[in-house]
């Protein structure tokens, strides 16, 4: 029994080109492990967002339903990103 399937896929020219440079370098033995290699790259970026969205997101969601008089009014947060903005392009950093 096979463990793949075959797939025909269309690329943009840059990306099909940038396949090719991979195998063409040694990096990877086939066009087809790139692609792995990238489809594996994008399951890992999926879970770590869907972490984030667990276990930060959905925390700070239900403690803020828990106690809404402990927010930061939005307007309050853009005034202190304005400030440190300006504070960092003045330093130079």
């Amino acid at each position: 029994m096979r463990n793949t399937s075959p797939l025909s896929i269309t690329l943009p020219h840059d990306m099909a080109a940038m396949v090719k440079e991979k195998v063409a370098s040694g990096e990877y033995a086939t066009e087809s492990e790139v692609i792995r290699d990238g489809l594996r790259a994008l399951q890992a970026r999926d879970a770590a967002v869907e972490r984030w969205l667990r276990d930060e997101v959905a925390k700070s969601y239900d403690e803020h339903k828990d106690n809404p008089g402990g927010a930061i009014p939005a307007r309050d947060v853009m005034s202190r990103l304005r400030t440190a903005h300006k504070a960092r392009t003045k330093s130079g950093k």
